[in-house]
């Protein structure tokens, strides 16, 4: 039987196209009541549209239609590999089927390894091997078939996935949360994780949504106002992930009030919004003042979408939102506050205030929380509404109270009631205090250490130190999930709502009302700092102080202020001078934050021997500590920013550290040799050390360390030759170091996942290149050798950036035969004549990119698959040809000015063709493209700049100017079909200037308006945003066409619309490409099958003639899928479904920028984490993406 998320596709017999977001595949016996089960109720619980198959569809010998509907009508497949799975011909032909689809339908395959060994399934070893060796005994006459099975194992266990036993180490509901959130972030990656439960949301969203006037072209504000707690956030994020994919940008800052407090907080607010807008990550200022000007400067031309949640202060405001005017056309604004009257400054604007759950919504809400279902158990369900009678309709005491209540006798829920009643009107801290006060006492301690300091915090980072204070923080913070108390973010941070953050303090504060000295944890500065100011105040109970002062400015202190604290395990005293005999200082400190500390090393009177993590960054240190220190229990070392630090400290007595950073110490002249006693450490980080020469050879023996971060050290040459020895090692970051030449031992590391060479100072050297290339070809390794190199990850790379690495066929010749998966390859700015031969076996290659070869004369040989060919300014390209078979969909070949020919273009399936500067292009080829263009009729969208000064003389309409108006004439019978528009355009004489403007690129695009004057409303269109017009001043043609289907075609724009072609509508089309370009004239065009029109706009139309029109029911289809479709992302003059691209390049669930592609994963610049990725140079999950260099 077909299980799908939602009762009403039991009424369909197949599956429509796109029907599903997940196929779930696995062995029943295996799977079908445990990991499956689990996982197909989490992805369900979070939305995701999932088909399960049952072997009630598996019958007679072939797979089911059915089921082969649901895998091609699926985005994901999740392939769930157990021991088992090898035994059943069935899992194999879905397996089979889904492997296909990857191949040929964009399917995304994630493969999870369930007490299976990847190694198995991808050799069929193991208890693979049993069951392929019983299939080729039963199967004897169709070994094809078998052969087919294994190639699916093969290639499924080589995509990216998850491994029980590695990720989890064998806890199932943590890997099925990891699941869950990484396929919601490939479903939907520029959303926000909605609550669990969004009980009463729809038609708070519909409110919203009216209020935001979304179809209107005005700048408008709107406020999200009530209570803490009662929702405003998750309302926001609702009403955020429904809209912003209409927006050119978008940026939701989260948690204001809190992030704005430390110093300089608000520049960092300013920076995240630039950031999620433009997508630049770096910011040349560090003041508001500047931060303002730059958002103005930015964004007052872009239609952006800005969430500003839990804004308490006009400063964040005028800071972040100060005027509408900052923003372009069309832009909202959303803020939540527990101030409904905060946003009067801004003049105008919307309130919408959130009111409390209604108490059937309350009702359904505390059970999902205490009964895991929309209702009470049956004996429960008095008590329930008596429980919810006192939250008063508050979403978070329902949510809270029915975690403390799970799993509870009925007895605890009465005595619960009974401290309900004694409560007056309600109080909400009072009620959800009642939760509060039942933790147990190390439970409590963790609350309270994360309420007063940890907020904000990573919590591997939280998890070290608290375990050194001998709690078990994996428990009992997973037990304060549980109970609703703290939430980790997707970022793995500390989160905790402020009403709840109040009550804990507020718990530490009733403890001693009047002497703060006497409380176990000072947070609040004026506090800590009276405290420590006063040799009266302090004491043996305080157990955490925190001095952060709200600016730079230094404090002076005395040591004797620390002398009663002798209990004091978590001390944060950022700019504070110490004076006296550190020895006063407390023997049990387990966390010391100490941010510009001004000492030149650690004295040795300070005992420090149970400190679990050290931070000093930002120090005066020349030398940390004497070599005979002992840091038996030190586990984290953060020295970073260190400007006088010459030589790192010896780490001969730290025998648990697991992460050193000392990024940014620029006078880091060598790294202490004895690093090579670190066996636990898993991340090194030195980056941004400019002087630093040399790396000890002893570092070859960390054989626990993951990531070695290296980049920006200017002045180191070389790596040890037996860096391979990092058995562990899954990233390596060399961006901007003088290293020529990588170890040639790195290939054979076997958990490789990462190499970045982003901005080196160096060419690599071209016999080191030549021989990296070399060591894949298959024919100078032999077999053990080349699956070796397979295991170690660069066999399955499916992305290779070698861009501008002095490439030739005869200097460094290149073979890419041994990359057999490559499905993206950019070999731009280097000095190729022709072509490597090596590139025509490729035949997983879809995206080919060879801009600014600027010898290069052929290109031929290309493989059939390739759908995007760039080679932009290849000016001495002379001929382009493809093969009967080619599948091209885009070409870009602007500025290849001897251009003369292109053969075997199939200009019935390019959806984009990009010509510009092309002026040699023979007479007959131009004519075809633009007569092709016009007589043939095909079910998609198609995009054509073309070097030409003139209007196809069959466009009916012409007009001179950026605009061009036509009446759309009545239709007795028959349908419109194409829709043209077309304008001539050239580049101004400020043009050349378009890149240094306040340092601030600004690429001309184009834009067109849709103004439909009959009824009123217009939408922007961008066809070919973000993507660039090659500046060229000679006249091109713009030519755009739209496929109609009954009438009506589809704007994909800032947001997805249908407009419809009513008869007698007056619509007009008006061209901007902004401030570099002119537009001279524009025409439209119609036409339309089975005429029978009687009114004056006849002339206005072409005929086509039936037979060239595919049926109706094939066109539904065709509607469907078209390039256009409604959950795609119109990017680079190209759509893509959920993908997202930047510089004309797209890979599907990638990430790409700067001309870097990442495979399903995020990061920022040089920084690597698991489960992430990069931007500006990363790789991960087996590929290799580098912004201009090569390996």
């Amino acid at each position: 039987m077909v299980t799908p998320t939602h009762p009403s596709s039991l009424e369909r017999s197949s599956v429509d196209q796109q029907a599903y977001d997940i196929f779930l595949s696995f062995r029943g016996e295996d799977t079908r009541k445990s990991l499956v089960d689990h996982l197909y109720s989490a992805l369900v619980r979070a939305g995701i549209k999932t088909f399960r198959d049952d072997d009630a569809l598996r019958r007679g010998e072939n797979i089911s239609t059915e089921l082969l509907n649901a895998i091609r009508g699926s985005r994901i497949s999740i392939v769930v590999l157990s021991q088992g799975y090898a035994s059943s011909k069935w899992c194999l032909e879905e397996l089979a089927e889904i492997v296909h689809c990857k191949n040929t339908k964009s399917l995304t395959l994630f493969p999870v390894f369930y007490h299976v060994s990847p190694s198995d399934v991808r050799n069929q070893t193991g208890t693979f091997a049993e069951s392929f060796a019983r299939h080729e005994e039963r199967f004897q006459q169709d070994m094809m078939r078998v052969k087919r099975w294994r190639a699916a194992l093969t290639e499924a266990a080589n995509c990216s996935g998850w491994d029980l036993e590695s990720v989890s180490n064998g806890y199932e509901g943590k890997f099925i949360d990891m699941i869950s959130k990484k396929i919601m972030h490939q479903l939907h990656p520029n959303h926000f994780n909605a609550a669990k439960h969004l009980i009463g949301i729809d038609f708070r969203v519909v409110e919203m949504k009216a209020l935001l006037h979304l179809e209107n072209n005005d700048v408008r504000i709107v406020s999200i106002h009530g209570m803490s707690g009662i929702g405003k956030t998750v309302i926001a994020n609702a009403v955020y992930n429904q809209v912003s994919d209409g927006f050119e940008g978008s940026s939701f800052l989260k948690d204001i009030k809190e992030t704005s407090k430390p110093f300089n907080g608000l520049v960092k607010l300013q920076k995240n919004l630039l950031s999620d807008i433009t997508k630049n990550k770096d910011w040349p200022f560090e003041n508001v003042d500047a931060g303002i000007y730059w958002i103005k400067k930015l964004l007052a031309r872009k239609k952006v979408l800005l969430v500003l949640d839990d804004i308490d202060h006009v400063d964040q405001l005028e800071a972040l939102a100060g005027n509408t005017s900052w923003f372009g056309a069309g832009s909202r604004i959303i803020a939540t506050t527990k101030d409904k009257d905060l946003l009067k400054q801004l003049g105008n604007y919307e309130k919408y205030k959130v009111e409390e759950l209604t108490c059937i919504d309350s009702l359904e809400l505390f059970s999902w929380h205490a009964f895991k279902m929309p209702h009470p158990m049956e004996d429960y369900h008095e008590l329930s509404i008596s429980v919810v009678k006192y939250t008063g309709g508050h979403p978070l005491a329902l949510e809270v109270l029915g975690s403390f209540l799970m799993g509870r006798s009925i007895i605890e829920w009465k005595s619960t009631v009974e401290k309900l009643q004694k409560m007056p009107d309600h109080n909400i801290q009072k009620v959800l205090q009642v939760s509060i006060d039942s933790l147990h006492e190390e439970i409590m301690d963790i609350f309270l250490d994360i309420a007063c300091f940890f907020i904000g915090m990573d919590i591997e980072y939280v998890a070290n130190i608290l375990h050194g204070c001998g709690f078990s923080p994996d428990i009992r913070i997973n037990n304060l999930v549980q109970r609703s108390v703290v939430i980790i973010d997707l970022h793995g941070k500390l989160r905790m709502h402020d009403l709840i953050r109040d009550i804990g303090r507020e718990i530490v504060c009733q403890s001693s009302p009047i002497d703060p000295g006497r409380r176990s944890r000072l947070w609040f500065y004026e506090d800590a700092l009276n405290v420590l100011h006063s040799e009266y105040m302090g004491s043996e109970v305080v157990e955490g102080l925190v001095l952060n002062p709200p600016s730079l400015a230094d404090i002076h202190l005395k040591t004797d202020a620390f002398a009663k604290m002798n209990n004091l395990r978590l001390l944060q005293i950022n700019n504070v001078h110490l004076t006296g005999s550190f020895e006063l200082l407390s023997k049990e400190l387990r966390w010391l934050c100490w941010h510009n500390c001004p000492l030149k090393i650690l004295p040795q009177n300070f005992h420090l021997e149970n400190l679990v993590v050290l931070d000093l960054q930002h120090s005066n240190f020349k030398e940390v500590w004497k070599e005979n220190r002992v840091f038996n229990k030190l586990k984290v070392l953060n020295l970073s920013y260190s400007n006088n630090l010459c030589k790192s400290p010896c780490f001969s007595q730290v025998p648990h550290l697991e992460i050193l950073v000392l990024e940014g110490c620029i006078n880091l002249i060598e790294l202490h040799d004895s690093v090579r006693y670190l066996e636990g450490l898993v991340l090194l980080n030195l980056r941004g050390c400019k002087n630093l020469r040399n790396l000890p050879k002893g570092i070859s023996k960390l054989e626990s360390l993951k990531t070695l971060n290296l980049s920006g050290c200017l002045q180191l040459e070389k790596l040890p030759e037996n860096l391979g020895n990092l058995i562990a090692l899954r990233e390596l970051f060399i961006g901007g170091t003088a290293i020529k030449q990588l170890p040639s031992s790195l290939i054979f590391l076997m958990n490789w996942k990462g190499l970045s060479l982003y901005e080196c100072e160096e060419k690599f050297s071209g016999s080191w290149l030549s021989r990296f290339s070399s060591q894949f070809s298959p024919r100078s390794l032999n077999p053990r050798t080349l699956l070796r190199a397979f295991i170690s990850g660069f066999g399955t790379l499916g992305k290779l950036a070698l861009r501008d690495c002095n490439l030739s066929e005869d200097k460094i010749p290149l073979d890419l035969g041994g990359f057999s998966s490559l499905q993206g390859l950019d070999l731009s700015e280097n000095n190729f004549r022709i072509l490597p031969d090596s590139i025509s076996g490729l035949s997983k290659l879809q995206y080919l990119h060879l801009q600014q070869n600027k010898s290069l004369y052929s290109i031929s040989g290309l493989p059939a698959k390739i759908e995007t060919l760039s080679a932009s300014g290849c000016s001495s390209l002379e001929t382009l040809s493809f093969s009967s078979s080619s599948e091209l969909a885009v070409l870009y070949l602007g500025e290849c000015y001897n251009l003369v020919d292109i053969q075997g273009l199939n200009l019935e399936s390019n959806m984009q063709v990009e010509l510009v500067g092309c002026y040699n292009l023979s007479y007959d080829f131009s004519e075809s493209v633009l007569q092709c263009t016009r007589t043939n009729y095909a079910p998609c969208n198609r995009l054509i700049i073309f070097p030409t000064s003139e209007i196809p003389n069959w466009f009916s309409n012409q007009e001179m100017g950026s605009s061009i108006s036509f009446h759309v004439p009545s239709l007795l019978r028959g349908d419109f079909r194409i829709l043209y528009i077309c304008a001539v355009y050239t580049m101004t004489e400020r043009s050349h200037m378009w890149w240094l403007e306040d340092n601030c690129i600004e690429w001309p695009r184009i834009k067109m308006v849709v103004h439909n004057k009959t009824k009123g409303y217009q939408q922007d269109i961008l066809p070919a945003a973000p993507g660039h017009l090659n500046v060229s001043y000679s006249d091109n043609l713009f030519l755009f066409r739209w496929s109609i289907l009954r009438n009506k075609f589809v704007i994909l724009g800032n947001s997805f619309k249908i407009m419809e072609l009513a008869s007698g509508d007056e619509i007009k089309f008006s061209f901007d490409l902004g401030k570099f370009a002119e537009v001279k004239k524009c025409g439209v065009h119609i036409l339309v099958d089975s005429p029978n029109i009687m009114d004056k706009n006849a002339s206005d139309i072409q005929y086509i003639c039936s037979d060239s029109v595919t049926d109706r029911e094939s066109e539904d289809v065709a509607f469907v899928v078209d390039e256009f479709s409604e959950s795609g992302f119109s990017i680079g003059s190209m759509v893509c479904e959920n993908d997202i691209s930047t510089n004309d390049e797209i890979f599907e669930g990638d990430v790409a920028t700067d001309g870097v592609v990442f495979e399903r994963h995020v990061a920022t610049h040089n920084e690597v984490f698991e489960a992430d990725a990069a931007i500006d140079g990363g790789v991960f999950e087996g590929h290799v993406a580098i912004d201009g260099k090569v390996p």
